[in-house]
């Protein structure tokens, strides 16, 4: 074999291996975090999890702070792409929200353990960091969302806060009765379309004017 053609051939089977590697490093922090927490975590046990050294996690991150920064900022935009996925907000108020949630809906039940994890973030020393652009991206696209549905007199004008609480809160409580198993009393609950949906019709009731 040409020596030259060689070389780029082992280089590339290199980075493969590398990027496989990344994604497992990832894969696993995440599920560690949703274990143990930020206290328990720490690089020897990710190193662990993983089968590599510790030395090779400090070849992609500074440290675990950084590991974690970067694994949340990575996890959260993921997340807010799909749930910004196709969203116009030129959308009338009836299909905006309802797009939403389809969108949110599917990220949560697809993505549990990136959940989880972002829920933790929220509650941590690095929630500023993480969350700065994401509030901003989601601040202009639905902040527009907002003022087109009042202009068009489809709602009454409010805080995002009451906006948010009244739009999402039914659709997060829902998801968590579904990931937990059960709801209010330890009811056995699995959330079907016709309870998604069924709700999300009185969620819409309840903004009409």
């Amino acid at each position: 074999m040409n020596i030259h053609l060689y070389l780029q051939l082992n280089q590339k089977r290199m980075r493969i291996r590398d990027v496989n590697k990344i994604e497992l490093v990832k894969e696993k922090a995440v599920e560690l975090l949703v274990e143990v927490g930020f206290e328990g975590f720490t690089m020897a046990k990710l190193a662990k999890l993983c089968s590599i050294s510790v030395a090779t996690l400090y070849i992609y991150y500074k440290d675990k702070d950084d590991l974690i920064l970067q694994i949340g900022l990575e996890e959260t935009k993921k997340l807010s792409a799909m749930m910004l996925e196709g969203f116009d907000p030129d959308f009338s108020f009836a299909d905006g929200l309802r797009h939403q949630w389809k969108n949110r809906a599917r990220s949560m039940l697809e993505n549990p353990l990136s959940c989880k994890v972002i829920e933790q973030l929220k509650t941590s020393t690095y929630q500023e960091k993480i969350f700065e652009s994401m509030s901003e991206t989601f601040k202009q696209t639905l902040g527009v969302f907002m003022d087109k549905a009042v202009a068009n007199g489809e709602i009454e004008e409010m805080p995002m806060e009451t906006y948010w609480s009244v739009a999402f809160g039914p659709l997060y409580a829902l998801v968590r009765f579904h990931t937990e198993g059960h709801s209010i009393g330890g009811r056995p609950f699995i959330l079907t379309d016709d309870i998604l949906w069924s709700t999300f019709n009185l969620v819409l009731k309840a903004f009409k004017k």
